[in-house]
């Protein structure tokens, strides 16, 4: 056996998951301070966790963020969290609200404007202070947020995603309560659900994985194939529910200890340029992906890349004979069990892609898929994910 390359860990500051656990919130947050701004989405979901917080005697400054998040969303909820006093945020929602929540609490604690910390339009100007202390309770499983460093914001005038990414940005509490996710339609699980396996995929395959985020990429993409489906053909079984939110856990933290791929490269262009929800992205490109990167890792890859692409393959049909190119088969087949529409059905169209592709290749997440792709393989990717 060969030297185990070095490498580095961090994720939230304590995580509490299981059913019942958002219960839990006055107890695990009065260390925090007495006055709290917690963002919601537009659904008003928010009335448990409140009455949680109320109930254990703090003052609670409600802010929502309508879909996905902005910069200047963001500047409001800085302002409103600045002029209300608040020691700390509290997100409760989905990924895009998480991620708010994220970003006004690093900017709550910092100078200056959010558009100065942000990747790609910004100057990328590093947080000097530590954010006020941020706790994540996700309602959908998908993005994995509650254990990453970094938030997605849109920038409608630019027609891009960007980040906002610091290490001090992770949660300093996530609490995971399986049973807030009951409600949440069946095609947003489908999408969500999608989401995480991507993440665990991507970082299972790209070039800085390691042997921690190898074994949650292992255990995540188990819990996702046998929780998936049942999840989205029953909304109510807690079951499924709890193995889809551990799998999302997982994919976060992997993630942000490893990296993405191809699919998120494509992500941020395509969801700034179209507004689609991220998870629409990934599960409308993933399969077509896979396969294109499936080839050019046998023509140009190594033979430890290849036997990953194999392993997932096995993880996916429960077959240990099964060859890479099921994997690819596999994921098709999933995509079109849960209808997921493709990119022409979500508005992109071929004249499109001249554009995408350029702004996909410079993506940061590019950066870590498992070989480069040209800009050929990328308008594959795309046509093969019409």
């Amino acid at each position: 056996m060969g030297m185990i390359e070095a490498f580095e860990w961090a994720g939230p500051g304590q995580v509490v998951f299981g059913v019942g656990s958002v219960g839990r919130l006055g107890e695990l947050c009065g260390v925090f301070g007495r006055r709290v701004m917690v963002v919601t989405g537009s659904g008003g979901r928010e009335g448990k966790v409140v009455a949680l917080l109320e109930a254990a005697g703090m003052e609670v400054v409600v802010f929502a963020v309508a879909g996905e998040p902005t910069i200047e969303g963001v500047e409001s909820g800085v302002a409103v969290a600045k002029g209300a006093g608040c020691e700390w945020v509290l997100a409760v929602g989905g990924g895009s609200v998480v991620d708010a929540g994220k970003a006004i609490a690093a900017l709550v604690a910092n100078a200056g404007s959010v558009r100065e910390y942000v990747e790609v339009i910004g100057t990328g100007r590093v947080l000097e202070r530590d954010p006020l202390p941020f706790v994540a309770v996700p309602t959908t499983a998908g993005t994995g947020a509650e254990a990453t460093r970094n938030a997605v914001l849109c920038c409608p005038k630019a027609g891009v995603k960007v980040s906002l990414r610091h290490r001090s940005m992770l949660p300093r509490l996530a609490v995971i309560d399986p049973e807030l996710a009951v409600s949440v339609p069946a095609a947003v699980t489908a999408v969500t659900g999608m989401d995480a396996l991507t993440q665990l995929l991507e970082a299972f395959v790209c070039v800085r994985s390691n042997p921690m985020t190898d074994a949650l990429c292992a255990e995540g993409v188990g819990k996702v194939v046998g929780s998936l489906r049942r999840v989205v053909g029953d909304g109510a079984d807690v079951g499924a529910r709890s193995e889809m939110a551990l799998a999302a856990l997982f994919s976060g933290m992997a993630l942000a200890n490893a990296g993405l791929g191809a699919v998120h490269g494509f992500a941020a262009p395509l969801g700034g340029r179209y507004g689609m929800a991220h998870g629409e992205v990934c599960a409308a490109l993933l399969p077509a992906v896979w396969a294109v990167n499936l080839r050019a890792v046998r023509e140009r890859g190594t033979g430890e890349q290849v036997r990953r692409f194999e392993r997932v393959a096995v993880w996916l049909t429960g077959d240990a004979g099964a060859e890479a190119e099921d994997g690819v088969e596999w994921l098709r087949e999933l995509v079109r069990d849960l209808k997921v529409p493709g990119l022409r059905a979500l508005g992109v169209s071929e004249g499109d892609w001249d554009e995408v592709v350029p702004l996909a290749l410079r993506a940061s997440s590019m950066k870590a898929n498992p070989v480069g792709l040209s800009e050929g393989e990328l308008r594959r990717c795309l046509e093969g994910a019409e």
